[in-house]
C-alpha cells in the first residue's frame, strides 16, 4: 500500500515539476516516469523497514 502512494505521489510531483519548468507533453510524461520510478524505491524501502519492525 505504501508503494502504491509512493507511485501516485511520485506522478503528481513529477507533473508538478515538469509544468512548473514548462515542459511539453514529452516532458511531463519523462518527469512523471521518472518520480514514479524513483518514489516506488523510496516506498519498497519504506515498506520492508517497516515490516522488519513490526515483525
Amino acid at each position: 500500500m505504501i508503494v502504491i502512494g509512493a507511485v501516485l505521489l511520485g506522478i503528481l510531483w513529477g507533473l508538478y515539476s515538469a509544468r512548473k519548468r514548462g515542459g511539453n507533453t514529452a516532458d511531463l510524461l519523462q518527469y512523471a516516469t521518472v518520480y514514479a520510478i524513483a518514489f516506488a524505491i523510496v516506498g519498497v524501502i519504506a515498506t520492508i523497514v517497516l515490516h522488519r519492525m513490526l515483525a
